[in-house]
């Protein structure tokens, strides 16, 4: 009796990979809050961030703030209306983000006072960005009232990104902001408070090296380099140990407006 030939293995087990009705194992469930968005490499983007007409010093930069990965995990995209909170008048990020929502069909709008003036109508906004500000507002009082801005100032699906000192969990924020830092708890409850869900945090501008204790705050650290005050003044040793840390340790927090 005659018999079929047999396939080699390798070829038994392609085929059932190749076979629609086989059976998958399924993956477990991913956390939401670890999910990156899926967003393709922007060259436009990339372009903003290495143009020459960025500061010489800011550029140095981007090897604390990592721009491009930021700006990708917040979910910057082409023709958003992007609104920067309290920028000055050079801030680092504007250097990018103008330029880019201009050359990709969207509006960049800075406002330096969000309880002023919100510089666009209610639900008009698509991103607003916050960076190292909190600690000032907490200070000030103002943390609620400007999330309550945002939140109406952002259409729904809107993305408020967040940039900030970090302080080590379970500080208490009344102690730790006059020194720049705040926890990430404390920035997490304004937004929910204001209405804002929690899409995800990173430790992408992460810095293990950063222990906080400054002697002049997160103001010692650079950029800002201060190295004297309050009748103290750091001595060369002292400097070149804070400069070797670099930049603060800083949470990187995705919020949205629920649709």
């Amino acid at each position: 009796m005659s018999h079929a030939p047999r396939l080699p293995l390798l070829v038994i087990a392609g085929l059932a990979l190749a076979t629609p009705a086989m059976a998958q194992t399924p993956r477990p469930a991913q956390d939401p809050a670890l999910i990156r968005p899926m967003v393709q490499e922007d060259e436009v983007l990339k372009a903003a961030i290495a143009s020459d007409s960025r500061a010489e010093a800011d550029r140095a930069r981007d090897v604390y703030r990592h721009p491009y990965e930021s700006l990708t995990f917040w979910g910057l995209r082409p023709g958003l209306t992007v609104v920067e909170i309290e920028p000055g008048r050079a801030g680092w990020w504007s250097e990018i983000l103008q330029p880019y929502a201009e050359a990709t069909g969207g509006r960049y709008v800075a406002v330096n006072r969000p309880l002023e003036t919100m510089g666009v109508a209610s639900g008009e906004a698509d991103f607003v960005l916050v960076a190292r500000a909190f600690h000032n507002w907490h200070r000030a009082g103002r943390t609620d009232a400007y999330m309550a801005a945002f939140f109406d100032a952002l259409a729904p699906g809107g993305i408020l990104a967040v940039e900030q000192h970090r302080a080590p969990a379970g500080s208490d924020v009344d102690q730790t902001a006059g020194t720049g830092y705040v926890p990430e708890s404390y920035v997490i409850s304004a937004a929910l408070k204001a209405g804002f869900e929690l899409e995800a945090s990173s430790d992408l501008n992460a810095n293990p090296a950063d222990d906080r204790q400054h002697a002049f705050g997160v103001w010692t650290l650079p950029p800002v380099r201060r190295s004297e005050g309050d009748g103290r003044v750091l001595t060369e040793a002292e400097r070149a140990a804070y400069d070797a840390i670099g930049e603060s340790d800083r949470m990187t927090l995705r919020f949205r407006k629920p649709e």
